[in-house]
């Protein structure tokens, strides 16, 4: 059994407070600017610290004067933006404990978290979220109000508070300790019920320490990152938090269809993103060029970024690699470059597997993604590639102040002051969630002699033929999501005589696949999965995946669907994870006719 630890570089301290930073900055570097926000124009304004402070100053009064008392509750239900932060900060300084909801949740998700949580008072982004919450309002005895940010409730909660004094907020401020709750996030719920999971104050700190120690060559005054992940989930509050504590200017879209315009409107420095996002840019970019005739050209530069990257990790690449890279860098790495704003040369990964060989091509690309590992339970990250330590295809080592360890069955284990406290009225859950002190994550892992961590799958995930093989899904997954036609994959086989998969099409890919095939634009999906160039092209993504595995554990027979999996659906989680029983319900007969039942 390995173990890896690395020591802290911080303390924390017994009165910490996620809302200090705000005036910290404050009085160190009012004119600094940390946010930009839209101006309406297509351009941005600027946030200096002192503004900021400000605001978040007046809101909290808001929530004071409306009955928040050190420790309430209060739920936010909307897309990432500026307004979230703010009000993130005031609960903060108002003593209070934010309770984060996916603007995209049901009303009985809703239903369950705010009775659960005994939130007092929720802020939705518009009249749709308001809705949703009217269908629940009856059965819930502790929500006292609703208010709606499309109708001035920041505004509003400022106005209820002009009457009171600064000071009321900063001895609510001084009344927090560390092990104070800092916010409740409910498990997605690919299984089961969600599960409310308290952070403290500690989490949050220990968590922004931590990544900015690991992190520092990009997270530093002066740098912009474009933030586009729901703030209502852990990694992107997380980075976002340690992100401001650096000084680091932070601009929000909510809006992902337009991503690399944004990107090159704004340009940032470095971007987090889930693994998706760059599977998207990656496939793209491939797409683009396939469709322009220079397809060639692309994947033998493609080749070449993996190999420059890989040549990298074990020592020095070759002066003929060297060479290619060099004439490859001006004809595509570039636009991939520009393609992201064209600053942005580093980027933070989490929320599921990247995948080497994606890894290795954008640190061939001149774009190194950092990819770290962490849960809702770890406040994000408990470990992460950095700078100075990363082998890609790992998700690093653990941040500093943590320790790593796999047991005897494999289950990654982890230990360290971003790991939660319990989960929230649940101590049941809580006890099962620990073993002798460390926090059993429910994922696969290893650890190599020089302390990074590599994911190999889900325990609870893990499939057994009937032959008795175990296989783990994910890195089948994972590869055959990197062909620029597929848009999602969940293997099967569980209790079967082979492993088969279900496969959806990327819907953005197919008008260029139709045109070089000569297929007619018109043509419906439903015929589309049935022609005999696309099955095949799909079929040679799956031998080459089949390459990694071992014959008992490769993909035998596909089934390619006319419908894709999507959050709207309901088949995926806001983070892109597929809520695996819920595919399995109802796509049970496709799954049938894979086995020939």
């Amino acid at each position: 059994m390995r173990e890896f630890e690395v020591p802290a570089t911080y303390t924390i301290p017994e009165n910490a407070n996620m809302s200090d930073g705000a005036f910290r900055h404050a009085e160190k570097t009012p004119n600094l600017v940390v946010f930009n926000t839209p101006n309406g124009k297509g351009g941005w304004n600027d946030v200096t610290a002192a503004e900021f402070a400000k605001t978040v100053t007046d809101v909290a009064k808001g929530l004071v004067a409306s009955g928040i008392e050190l420790g309430d509750r209060v739920a936010i239900m909307a897309a990432t933006s500026y307004e979230w932060v703010v009000l993130d900060f005031a609960i903060w300084a108002a003593g209070g404990c934010t309770v984060a909801i996916f603007d995209s949740s049901s009303a009985e998700q809703c239903r369950w978290i705010l009775s659960d949580s005994a939130t007092k008072i929720t802020v939705v982004e518009n009249d749709k979220h308001r809705a949703t919450i009217a269908e629940i309002e009856g059965g819930l005895g502790d929500l006292k109000e609703v208010l709606t940010l499309d109708k001035d409730a920041v505004a509003d909660l400022i106005a209820r508070g002009s009457d009171l004094d600064d000071s009321v907020v900063h001895e609510r401020r001084a009344q927090v300790k560390a092990a104070s709750p800092a916010t409740l996030i409910y498990t997605s719920g690919t299984t089961g019920r969600p599960k409310g999971v308290m952070l403290s104050h500690a989490n949050l700190y220990a968590e922004s320490a931590a990544d900015r120690s690991a992190m520092s060559e990009f997270l530093q005054p002066g740098r912009k990152s474009l933030l586009f992940l729901p703030l209502a989930h852990v990694f992107a509050r997380a980075v976002a938090l340690a992100a401001f504590d650096a000084g680091v200017t932070v601009a929000h879209t909510a809006d992902w269809t337009t991503l690399v315009e944004q990107f090159g409107q704004y340009k940032p420095d470095f971007i987090l993103s889930v693994p998706r996002v760059f599977e998207k840019v990656f496939n793209g970019a491939k797409q683009k060029a396939h469709d322009g005739g220079k397809g060639k050209i692309f994947d033998i530069a493609t080749e070449t970024a993996i190999q420059y990257s890989q040549a990298l990790q074990t020592g020095k690449p070759g002066l003929v690699l060297s060479l290619k890279h060099t004439v490859f860098d001006k004809l595509v790495f570039s636009k991939l470059r520009e393609a992201m704003g064209g600053r942005c040369a580093s980027a933070v990964s989490g929320g599921g597997p990247l995948g080497a060989r994606l890894g290795h091509y954008f640190r061939g690309a001149g774009v190194t993604i950092y990819e770290g590992y962490g849960l809702t339970e770890s406040t994000a990250a408990v470990s992460v590639n950095t700078p100075k330590h990363i082998k890609v295809g790992s998700v690093g080592r653990p941040l500093p102040g943590h320790a790593a360890k796999v047991a005897d069955d494999g289950e990654l284990l982890i230990k360290g002051p971003v790991v939660f406290g319990g989960y929230w009225n649940n101590p049941d859950a809580t006890a099962d969630a620990f073993e002798d002190g460390w926090f059993k994550t429910g994922d696969l892992g290893a650890i190599d002699e020089n302390g990074f961590i590599s994911i190999v799958g889900r325990k609870k995930e893990i499939l057994v033929t009937a032959g008795g093989k175990n296989v783990s899904p994910a890195m089948l997954e994972d590869s055959l999501r990197q062909h620029p036609l597929i848009s999602q994959v969940m293997v099967v086989g569980d209790g079967q005589p082979f492993i088969g998969a279900l496969i959806t099409l990327d819907q953005e890919a197919l008008p260029g696949w139709k045109d070089r095939n000569g297929i007619s634009a018109d043509t419906t999906i439903e015929h589309l999965i049935e022609n005999p160039a696309l099955v095949a092209e799909i079929n040679e993504a799956v031998a080459a995946t089949n390459k990694l595995v071992s014959h008992a554990e490769a993909i035998k027979k596909i089934r390619i669907l006319p419908v894709d999996w999507t959050q709207e659906g309901g088949q995926l989680t806001p983070k892109m994870s597929l809520k695996r029983n819920v595919v399995m319900k109802e796509f049970a007969s496709d799954v049938a006719a894979i086995y020939g039942e």
